[in-house]
């Protein structure tokens, strides 16, 4: 849950790196926060979150890409309808890369 409350944190910060558990846990709390709601029938409330949390969603996969070396533009992929879901999936679940133009590794334990 830290994850998900840092991502909030960092609503529309689109510079820096985020890790790849921090990207993913954001994720799975939000899928889990989306299908709860959908199992109560609220799909009025289920928009209205997915709403709310579109900008920090795009902003941690930004980060996120930018951990793997890549611009946050890559999100645009998406636009491709298949291929460009697995092309994004794929470099999302990459491994951090060293030092690059977006700041430091943040496995190295050292703030960005």
């Amino acid at each position: 849950m830290d994850y998900f409350v840092g991502a909030l944190k960092k609503y529309a910060d689109f510079t820096g790196r985020a890790r790849r558990k921090e990207y993913w846990m954001f994720i799975l709390v939000y899928t889990i926060i989306n299908i709860v709601i959908a199992v109560l029938g609220l799909e009025t409330i289920s928009m209205i979150v997915s709403l709310a949390l579109l900008v920090p969603s795009l902003s941690i996969a930004a980060r996120r890409l930018h951990d793997t070396g890549r611009s946050g533009w890559w999100q645009l992929i998406l636009l491709i309808p298949l291929i460009g879901l697995i092309v994004l999936i794929v470099f999302l679940a990459q491994d951090s890369h060293d030092a690059n133009d977006y700041g430091v590794n943040p496995k190295l334990g050292v703030p960005t």
